[in-house]
């Protein structure tokens, strides 16, 4: 008997649109003779299944079911595509764990400590992951320029502490910038995180559950046409991602090291993206990601295609791990 998955897509923040698009690339790409698929939208105001003709059913959030033509629709999982908050937070984990209902993604607690950069650098250190140097700001503080150069030097990148897809992020040079780039970021959230800038090779590493076993995927080079690896240069062209790197077995190995260890030792299940730059032959990082885009421009379907990992396969092994967990 074929399981119904829901795969919820949306969200509450600036992502909801490339959200929306990756959860419709794993809606078309799911095999539909195993899976039957429901998009279901969340929103601040509306929880709803759409279906093939764009009509609306409400989501019963007290058993995430829905009701369509008096036929009640229940799931037997979810597939995780929402960026940014609520899907990658741990806001809709801690729910569908209150419920029992399995997910694609990685717990709550998880979820919530990887979303937030500060945080997670700070759970990181004792393991050895190497990290920039950092200056911390919330809303309401002062705005210390000179210790804040002091700290981490210029030029340096001013970023909203709990945000995705570069959103809120800025390269700075000259001091008398840095009150517009604080002011930047505090639109998408009330804590920042200022930090050194590290001049050197950048890469993004695919780790996943894989048949019941902890896989690092091909190493991406990042290479962005612009300042740094902001919005555009993810999402509308303006960089190269190189996959696999052209980068040495020595960096590989290091990295790749690196990015399983943050895996196993925090835990983590699904899909997660974690982002090094190289400084003096070594892997620092950057953050990870635990619901990376799923677009056709996403790094990490591009990564499982170059390990001869089907999307289908790829999406259909999530949920699979997520029914036997």
């Amino acid at each position: 008997m074929k399981k119904n998955i829901a795969i919820i897509m949306g969200g509450y923040s600036s992502e909801y649109e490339i959200s929306l698009m990756s959860g419709n690339l794993v809606y078309n790409t799911l095999d539909k003779e195993i899976y039957n698929t429901y998009r279901i939208h969340i929103f601040e105001n509306k929880w709803v299944f759409v279906n093939d003709m764009e009509e609306e059913f409400p989501v019963d959030k007290n058993n995430f079911s829905v009701l369509v033509n008096e036929t009640k629709i229940e799931f037997d999982c979810v597939f995780n595509a929402i960026h940014g908050s609520p899907g990658e937070d741990g806001y809709m984990q801690a729910y569908f764990e209150l419920i029992d209902m399995p997910q694609t993604s990685c717990s709550m607690y998880q979820a919530a400590l990887t979303f937030n950069k500060r945080d997670l650098l700070s759970a990181l250190k004792p393991y050895g992951i190497k990290t920039a140097e950092s200056y911390y700001l919330n809303l309401g503080d002062c705005i210390d320029e000179d210790a804040i150069v002091a700290k981490v030097g210029l030029p340096c990148f001013v970023k909203a502490n709990r945000a995705g897809s570069s959103f809120g992020i800025s390269k700075v040079y000259k001091k008398d910038g840095l009150k517009v780039a604080v002011e930047k970021s505090f639109k998408e959230d009330s804590e920042i995180i200022i930090e050194q800038y590290l001049d050197g090779v950048e890469v993004s590493v695919g780790v996943i559950l894989y048949k019941g076993e902890t896989l690092v995927l091909p190493i991406t080079e990042i290479v962005s046409e612009n300042d740094f690896f902001d919005y555009e240069a993810k999402y509308l062209g303006k960089s190269q991602e190189i996959t696999p790197a052209r980068i040495s077995e020595d960096y590989a190995t290091k990295v790749r090291s690196a990015a399983k260890k943050i895996y196993e030792n925090l835990g983590m299940k699904g899909f997660t993206r974690s982002e090094f730059i190289f400084k003096n032959d070594e892997p620092y990082l950057l953050e990870v990601n635990t619901v990376p885009g799923l677009t056709e421009e996403s790094i990490l379907p591009k990564q499982a295609k170059e390990a001869n990992i089907p999307l289908k396969d790829l999406f259909g092994n999530a949920i699979e791990e997520a029914l036997n967990k």
